[in-house]
C-alpha cells in the first residue's frame, strides 16, 4: 500500500504547481456551471490536487483558485439564467434534468431566498440549478454573490484542507508505519462519508421544508 500510494502522490506532486492549481480552478468552473456540474466531479479533482500541497502558500493559492473557479462557474450559471434561462429549461438538455427538479429549484429559491443560495452549494443537483434559477428570478447579482461567496469559501477550505492534511500526515508516517497508507485512505474516506451524510441531512431537511411549502401553496390555491 505504502509503495503504491507514495508513487501516486509523487506523480501528482510532479505536476507543475501552477498547472495543478489552474486545473483545479477550471474543474470548479465546470462543476458549478449550469448542468455541467451534474457530470464533472470537481470535488475529486480538488482533493487530488490538494494532496500535492507542500507549503502554506501552495495551499492558499489552491483555495483561492477553487473559490474563484466556483464563483466564476456560478456567475456563468446566473447570467445564463438571466439571458437564456427559459430556453435552456425547455430545451432537450433541460428536459433531461426533469421538470420536477426545475420546479423544485424555483420553489426552493422563492421560499428560502438567500439561504437557498448558500445551502445549494452543498446539495446535489441544486448546486447546478440554483444559480440558473436565481438568474431567472428577480434576485440581483450582488445579492446572489453575497450569499454564494461564503458557501464557496467554506467548501474550498474544507476540501483542500482535508486533502492536504491527509497527504501531509501520510508523508510524515510513511517511513515509520507500514500501514500509513491505510491511515491516509481512512482520513479521505471518513471525510467523504461525513460530507455525504451532511449533504443527505441537509437534503432531507430542505425536502421537508419544500414539501411543506408545496402543501401550503396547494391549500392556498384551494382556498
Amino acid at each position: 500500500m505504502n509503495e503504491f500510494l507514495t508513487w501516486l502522490l509523487d506523480a501528482v506532486q510532479s505536476v507543475d504547481p501552477v498547472l495543478r492549481t489552474v486545473l483545479a480552478g477550471v474543474a470548479m468552473v465546470l462543476e458549478t456551471s449550469v448542468l455541467v456540474g451534474l457530470i464533472v466531479p470537481g470535488d475529486t479533482v480538488v482533493i487530488i490536487a490538494s494532496t500535492a500541497v507542500d507549503s502554506f502558500a501552495q495551499g492558499a493559492w489552491l483555495v483561492v483558485a477553487v473559490i474563484a473557479g466556483s464563483l466564476l462557474g456560478e456567475t456563468i450559471g446566473f447570467w445564463l439564467g438571466r439571458w437564456l434561462g427559459p430556453r435552456i429549461r425547455f430545451s432537450k438538455l433541460g428536459a433531461r434534468i426533469g421538470e420536477h427538479n426545475w420546479a423544485r429549484s424555483e420553489l426552493y429559491l422563492r421560499r428560502r431566498g438567500g439561504p437557498a443560495i448558500f445551502l445549494s452549494r452543498f446539495l446535489p443537483v441544486l448546486h447546478s440549478l440554483v444559480p440558473l434559477t436565481v438568474g431567472m428570478s428577480g434576485f440581483s447579482y450582488r445579492r446572489f454573490i453575497a450569499w454564494t461567496v461564503p458557501a464557496c469559501t467554506i467548501w474550498a477550505v474544507a476540501y483542500v484542507g482535508v486533502g492536504a492534511a491527509a497527504a501531509g500526515t501520510y508523508r510524515e508516517l510513511a517511513d515509520r508505519l507500514h500501514y500509513a497508507g491505510y491511515i491516509f485512505v481512512a482520513i479521505i474516506v471518513v471525510f467523504l462519508v461525513l460530507a455525504y451524510v451532511a449533504k443527505r441531512l441537509i437534503s432531507r431537511s430542505e425536502a421537508r421544508h419544500l414539501a411543506a411549502a408545496v402543501e401550503d401553496e396547494g391549500e392556498g390555491v384551494g382556498d
